[in-house]
């Protein structure tokens, strides 16, 4: 009904808040506590896989069918998002183990430890949802599993090098259509990109280079149903927004452009692999 806040409203409310909660734990209000790092450790993963398993019964149909499992493909043109719901699945886990070790981190573990316990956090929780899909009337998909796995991965590798982390991200871009509250599966207005950083490496630190990054990314248009569809790989040269803010002495702001990429900051060449 018009006028009110409609399940799929919630849906997204959550997923954004979901969002700030991970890009900046330790700055919310209320967020210091006094509990030990294993108690850290422990309740994280509680609240998280119980906020998964209510939100999954809630909304999407977990534990109310036979399991089941199915192949859905991964980046062809025959696959229902053309892959990008597999590059959501590396993207939420990578950014969940990247922000869970900085709160182990930051309650007594070291950089390794935090990394490797962030990672098996992220691809505990994911690994759950996994599950809930499977009883539910998505199923179990392998694929969804893999790309968690990697997500964790790549996010405990650079996590735990940070000479690394400090040349590449990997990152979302999202233009949204504001008559159409969808976010979290608004595949047409995303794109999934690494960028590579010039301010990482030496050669660029006393040149304006340092403002400058390589980026190499994918995105699809038209699926599922839509005619024209599209599937692009493109490589451009962006804007470092992370740098600028840094500059200007904003080193929260310039932690969210690690995991965003800020539309209209890039030029890119783009080929579409369905032509």
């Amino acid at each position: 009904m018009h006028g009110f806040i409609t399940p799929q409203h919630l849906k997204n409310l959550f997923f954004v808040f979901l969002f700030i909660l991970v890009l900046s734990p330790t700055d919310l209000p209320g967020m210091e506590t006094h509990f030990s790092k294993e108690e850290t450790l422990v309740l994280s993963n509680v609240i998280g896989l119980t906020a998964i398993t209510t939100w999954g019964m809630i909304n999407w149909d977990y534990f109310k069918n036979d399991p089941k499992k199915k192949s859905e493909g991964w980046f062809s043109d025959t696959t229902k998002n053309g892959g990008m719901d597999k590059l959501g699945h590396f993207y939420f886990a990578y950014t969940l183990s990247r922000v869970l070790a900085a709160i182990y981190e930051d309650k007594g573990y070291s950089t390794r430890q935090g990394a490797a316990l962030g990672a098996l956090s992220s691809f505990g929780m994911a690994t759950w949802m996994e599950i809930g899909d499977a009883f539910s009337h998505y199923g179990f998909a392998y694929e969804d599993f893999i790309m968690n796995l990697v997500g964790s991965v790549t996010g405990y590798v650079l996590r735990s090098h940070p000479g690394l982390s400090e040349k590449i991200d990997f990152r979302i871009e999202y233009q949204p259509k504001f008559n159409q509250f969808d976010i979290s599966t608004d595949y047409d207005h995303q794109k999934f990109l690494m960028a590579l950083k010039f301010d990482g490496f030496h050669f660029a630190q006393t040149t304006i280079l340092k403002y400058l990054e390589l980026h190499l990314g994918y995105y699809a248009r038209g699926y599922p149903d839509h005619k024209n569809r599209e599937r692009n790989i493109y490589v451009g040269i962006g804007i470092n927004i992370s740098r600028l803010f840094k500059r200007f002495s904003m080193p929260k702001t310039a932690r969210v452009f690690n995991y965003i990429q800020l539309p209209y900051t890039d030029m890119a060449i783009d080929r579409d692999l369905n032509r």
